[in-house]
C-alpha cells in the first residue's frame, strides 16, 4: 500500500478496527500495511481510542508485550442504551400487537437492520468479558439477533433446528417442554456444528418461562458445553415464579402487563439496565 497522509490513514484504520472486533492486531500490521513507524502508530492509536472513547463506540485495549497490539471492544453506552429501548418498548406497547396467549407480535422489529445491530451491540457490551466460542439461537426469530449479536463479538453462530435436517448430516436431537404451553417438542444440532466444551451464548427473541432455552441447555449437555450467558430480547411476565426454568439471563425488555380484554400493554426496560457497569 502507498504512504497515505494521516487524516487518510486515521480513517482506514478506524475502519478495519471496526471490522474487527475483540481481535489483537499487532502494531507491526499497521506500521507494515501504512509504511509508517510504530511511534506514529502509537500516536494514531491514541486518538483512535479518544474518539470512541467519547464518542461511545467502545473501548481500544492496548496489551504490551512481544505479542501484543491493540484491540477494539465494542460497548453500548447505557443512557444511549436505554433511549433506544425505551422507544422500543412505546413500539411494543401498540395494542395491536397483542397475540393470543400473552405474546406480543416482534418480528417487524426483527427484520429491521437498524434495530438489529444496536440489539446486538447491546447484547455485545453485555457479555463482552465473557470467554466466548459460539452465539447459539433456536431458529427462527432469534436468528437476526444472534447474527449482529455475534458480528460484535466477532464469532460464529450455531442454529438449533426444530427438526434434523438431511442436508446437516448426523445430529442430536432432543425433545423438551415449553414451559408456557407444556407441550413436548424437538430440537436437534448437527454434530458438526459446535465443538466439544464450547463456550456458548444463547440469544433468542422472546422468553415467557424459558423452556425453550432450558431445552438449548439440555441439548448443549450432550456437547459438553458451557453456557456462559443467556440474552433474550423481549421477556414476558410469568405469574406463578415457580414456573419461571431460567433465573440468570439479561433481557433488553420486559412485558409487565398484558389485558388482552381492555388491549393494553405495559412494556418497560429489561433487567440489562439493572446491572452494574
Amino acid at each position: 500500500m502507498k504512504k497515505m497522509k494521516r487524516s487518510s490513514r486515521l480513517v482506514d484504520m478506524t475502519q478495519y478496527l471496526l471490522s474487527r472486533p475483540h481481535t489483537l492486531i499487532p502494531l507491526t500490521t499497521f506500521a507494515e500495511q501504512y509504511r509508517a513507524a510504530k511511534s506514529s502508530i502509537s500516536e494514531d492509536l491514541a486518538i483512535i481510542k479518544e474518539v470512541f472513547t467519547s464518542e461511545g463506540l467502545g473501548e481500544l485495549i492496548t496489551v504490551t508485550g512481544a505479542a501484543g497490539g491493540v484491540k477494539y471492544i465494542p460497548r453500548a453506552p447505557k443512557q444511549q442504551s436505554l433511549a433506544f429501548i425505551q422507544r422500543i418498548c412505546a413500539m411494543l406497547g401498540q395494542s395491536e400487537r397483542i397475540l393470543p396467549g400473552g405474546y406480543l407480535y416482534i418480528t417487524d422489529l426483527l427484520g429491521e437492520p437498524s434495530i438489529m445491530q444496536e440489539v446486538g451491540r447491546m447484547f455485545a457490551s453485555a457479555f463482552a468479558d465473557r470467554e466466548l466460542d459460539v452465539v447459539m439461537t433456536v431458529e427462527t426469530k432469534g436468528i437476526p439477533i444472534a447474527y449482529a449479536t455475534a458480528s460484535y463479538l466477532n464469532i460464529p453462530v450455531v442454529i438449533v433446528r426444530r427438526d434434523n435436517k438431511v442436508t446437516e448430516g448426523s445430529a442430536v436431537s432432543i425433545n423438551y417442554v415449553s414451559g408456557s404451553s407444556k407441550r413436548i417438542q424437538t430440537m436437534s444440532l448437527a454434530r458438526r456444528a459446535l465443538s466439544e466444551e464450547a463456550k456458548v451464548l444463547i440469544i433468542d427473541d422472546f422468553m415467557k418461562a424459558g423452556g425453550t432455552i432450558q431445552g438449548m441447555m439440555d441439548l448443549l449437555k450432550e456437547f459438553r458445553a458451557t453456557v456462559q450467558g443467556v440474552g433474550v430480547f423481549v421477556e414476558s411476565e410469568v405469574p406463578n415464579k415457580e414456573e419461571q426454568l431460567i433465573s440468570d439471563y439479561v433481557s433488553l425488555a420486559k412485558i409487565a402487563k398484558i389485558d388482552q380484554k381492555e388491549k393494553r400493554i405495559e412494556v418497560l426496560p429489561g433487567n440489562y439496565f439493572e446491572m452494574e457497569g
